[in-house]
């Protein structure tokens, strides 16, 4: 193998190797996007329950105090 043999394929490699992380970084952000979705919507879920477990704590505390 000459030196410019050489030198293509250590560059064709090298091209191969930022395609791919190319791939994996736009997976990545996919991901990322997604868990930052489903974040959103579980703390939207938990502030839900929350609020409604203070509701319920509340009309308890109420009663309680009717009696």
């Amino acid at each position: 193998m000459t030196d410019n043999d050489n030198f293509e394929q250590n560059l064709d490699r090298l091209i191969e190797i930022c395609q791919q992380l190319k791939r994996d970084n736009q997976a990545l952000r996919n991901r990322e996007v997604d868990l930052l979705g489903e974040r959103s919507q579980l703390m939207k879920k938990n502030e839900m329950a929350k609020h409604k477990v203070e509701t319920m704590i509340n009309r308890l505390q109420a009663l309680s105090a009717e009696q």
